[in-house]
């Protein structure tokens, strides 16, 4: 997006409990989080990889956090409202809207990604209150 319009913002989502990339990018340093606690099992890594590390330093303009409460918002509205069943992981660009962790000035893409969840995590995170 941002070759093709680059005035375009990019902003990177993660679990607060798995803040590696946030604090990595704020920094400029790399940083770990050991086995994180996370219900996003896709970013339950210690740290970005050295190949990744510099491209989020070149092509994202900001990084934030959301809750695991949000995550599960995120889940739930994705499933009830829009009928998907998303992963928490591709699921955490929403939950940072829904949040207010990100509040967009203008018009927003959201990739939304993955259906890799269990049966068991997707009953947990469906009976939580929101």
């Amino acid at each position: 997006s941002k070759h093709l319009r680059p005035a375009c913002r990019v902003v990177g989502i993660e679990p607060e409990v798995a803040d590696d990339a946030t604090r990595s990018f704020h920094t400029k340093q790399l940083h770990t989080v050991h086995n994180p606690p996370t219900i996003a099992d896709g970013t339950r890594t210690p740290s970005l990889g050295r190949v990744t590390f510099p491209l989020v330093l070149t092509y994202v303009d900001d990084m934030r956090t959301v809750t695991e409460s949000a995550i599960m918002q995120a889940v739930r509205f994705l499933f009830y409202r829009m009928k998907l069943v998303v992963e928490p992981s591709g699921a955490l660009g929403i939950a940072a809207l829904l949040s207010a962790a990100v509040q967009p000035a203008s018009r927003v893409g959201v990739i939304i990604s993955g259906g890799n969840v269990d049966g068991e995590t997707l009953h947990f995170i469906l009976g939580q209150e929101g």
